[in-house]
């Protein structure tokens, strides 16, 4: 079995829409992140005899660096009079919580790999991690044949 991880930071802000209690105000979090990829061997490029670069899953992280996380129904932060919408990204879900920033990574990596791996038939089990707090976090894990 071969495994690849990366790990990442990233700092972004975000809301939870009809939450009663601190987190329905604008607030951030220095989020944590660590990616795992598995499956028996990775079929390797001939060119550079690599399966993955390990950059293009950190990107993922990177990607929501100084971002607002938002879900398709808060409006406010999706007008593009109000904010730039490079800083917005929106996250699947009814709010940007843990889940669904873990769905929303996991759903990049399967893109990410997608563009990086011919399909033989392999099985390959992703998982995501974000820690959302020093004590908080998440993990979800997803397996896909290609």
């Amino acid at each position: 079995m071969e495994t690849i991880r990366v790990e990442g930071h990233f700092h972004a802000g975000h809301r939870q829409l009809e939450y009663k209690g601190k987190c329905a105000w604008v607030h951030g979090h220095t989020w944590r992140g660590t990616m795992v990829v598995q499956t028996e061997a990775f079929p390797r490029d001939p060119q550079t005899d690599m399966a993955v670069d390990f950059g293009a899953l950190k990107h993922i992280f990177r990607s929501l660096d100084h971002k607002m996380l938002v879900s398709a129904r808060d409006e406010l932060f999706q007008r593009a009079d109000l904010f730039d919408p490079e800083g917005v990204v929106v996250i699947p879900g009814d709010n940007p919580s843990v889940e669904n920033v873990v769905q929303y990574c996991l759903n990049e990596a399967v893109d990410v790999l997608a563009k990086s791996l011919k399909p033989t038939g392999q099985t390959y089990r992703l998982e995501v991690t974000i820690q959302e707090t020093d004590n908080n976090r998440l993990t979800a894990d997803r397996t896909i044949q290609w």
